[in-house]
C-alpha cells in the first residue's frame, strides 16, 4: 500500500467520523426546532439538550483534522477547491459560527426565543447541503481551468440533476442518522414518548435516504460513466450495506435492540461511504487532480500519517469516555445530572 493510498485512507476515516457526528447533532437540533414548531418540545427537547450539551464542542473536531490534513498530504487542493470553493465554504463556516455561538449563548448566557431555536434547526439542514456540493463538484463537468485560474460554473452546478440529488441525500441521511441514534439514546434514557416519536422520524427518513442513495448512482452513469461502471463493479459492498439497511430498520419496526440497529447503520453508512470513495479513486478533482500528481514529499507524508493516527488515538478514547461519563451515564441520560462538559 503506498503513502498516497495511506493517506486519502486516513483522511477519509476521519472525515466518516465527522458525517456520524455532525449528521447526529445536526439532525438533533433540527428536531428540536421541529419539535417546538409542532408543539411537542415537552417531549423531545429535554432529550435532545441533554445529548447535545456534552458533544456539541467536539462535533467539528473530525472537520479541523480533515482539513489540516486534505492541504497537508495533498498541497494543490489549496488551489483548486480553495478558489472554487470560496463561496460554498465561506457559507458553511458562517452557519457553523452562527450554530456555536447560538449554542454557546443558549446554555450558559441563558437566551431563550424561538426564533434562535429555529435558526440552529435550521442552520443543521443548511451546513450538511451547503458541504455536500464537494462531492457533486469532484465528479467533474462543472471546473475551468483558464489562463486566469481555475473557475467554477455556477449555473452548470445549480442546473445539475446530481448536484440536489446529493444535496437531497445529504439532508436525508443527516435526519435518519440522528434519529436512529436518537431512539437508541431516549430509551436509554427509558423516556418512552420521546422514544416512540423520535422511532417514528427515523423510519420516515428511512425511505427518502435509500431511495436518494440509489438515484445518485442513476445520476452518475449520465454525468460521470467512468466512476459510474466503477460503482458498478463495487456492487457486492453496496449489497451489504443495503442489508444492514434493512436490518435497522427490521430493529426500529419491531422496537428491538436499539444499539444494535445504530450499530448496523453505522456499519451501512461506513461500507458504503468507503465503496464510494474506492470508486472514485485516484481522483480529488476529476480529471484535472488526482492523489498521485498532488501528494507532499514522503518525509511530510509519514510524518502526518503518524500524527493523524496519534490524533485518532486520543480522539477516539475521548469520545469513549465523553459517551461513559455523560451520554448513556444512567443518571444523566434521565435527567438527574446537569453537567456540561
Amino acid at each position: 500500500m503506498t503513502l498516497e493510498i495511506i493517506g486519502i485512507s486516513v483522511l477519509w476515516l476521519f472525515l466518516f467520523g465527522y458525517v456520524i457526528v455532525a449528521s447526529i447533532d445536526f439532525g438533533a437540533g433540527f428536531f428540536n426546532a421541529y419539535s417546538l414548531f409542532r408543539g411537542k418540545q415537552h417531549i423531545l427537547t429535554g432529550i435532545i439538550q441533554r445529548y447535545l450539551s456534552p458533544v456539541w464542542e467536539v462535533t467539528n473536531v473530525f472537520l479541523v483534522f480533515f482539513f489540516v490534513g486534505i492541504v497537508g498530504f495533498f498541497p494543490k487542493t489549496a488551489y483548486y477547491y480553495g478558489t472554487i470553493l470560496l463561496v460554498p465554504a465561506s457559507i458553511g463556516v458562517v452557519l457553523l459560527a452562527i450554530r456555536g455561538a447560538y449554542y454557546a449563548f443558549t446554555t450558559y448566557g441563558g437566551l431563550e426565543h424561538k426564533r434562535y431555536t429555529y435558526l440552529y434547526g435550521l442552520t443543521g439542514l443548511f451546513i450538511p447541503a451547503s458541504l455536500s456540493i464537494v462531492l457533486t463538484i469532484s465528479e467533474g463537468g462543472f471546473v475551468e481551468e483558464t489562463a486566469s485560474g481555475v473557475e467554477l460554473d455556477y449555473w452548470a452546478l445549480f442546473t445539475s440533476p446530481l448536484t440536489w440529488s446529493i444535496v437531497v441525500l445529504s439532508l436525508a441521511a443527516v435526519l435518519y442518522i440522528s434519529a436512529v441514534f436518537l431512539t437508541w439514546y431516549a430509551n436509554k434514557a427509558q423516556d418512552e414518548p420521546a422514544t416512540e416519536l423520535l422511532r417514528k422520524y427515523a423510519l420516515i427518513w428511512s425511505v427518502p435516504a435509500i431511495v436518494t442513495a440509489t438515484g445518485i448512482i442513476v445520476e452518475l452513469k449520465g454525468h460521470n460513466p467512468e466512476h459510474y461502471s466503477r460503482l458498478v463493479d463495487l456492487w457486492w459492498l453496496f449489497a451489504i450495506s443495503f442489508i444492514l439497511f434493512v436490518g435497522t430498520v427490521y430493529l426500529i419496526g419491531k422496537r428491538k435492540a436499539y444499539g444494535v440497529a445504530f450499530g448496523l447503520l453505522t456499519g451501512q453508512f461506513f461500507i458504503a461511504f468507503f465503496a464510494y470513495g474506492i470508486s472514485h479513486y485516484p481522483y480529488l478533482l476529476y480529471p484535472f487532480l488526482s492523489i498521485y500528481d498532488s501528494f507532499t514529499n514522503e518525509a511530510m507524508a509519514v510524518a502526518l500519517i503518524i500524527a493523524f493516527i496519534a490524533g485518532l488515538g486520543l480522539l477516539l478514547p475521548s469520545l469513549y469516555l465523553l459517551l461513559r461519563l455523560f451520554l448513556f451515564n444512567k443518571d444523566y441520560v434521565q435527567g438527574k445530572r446537569n453537567d456540561h462538559a
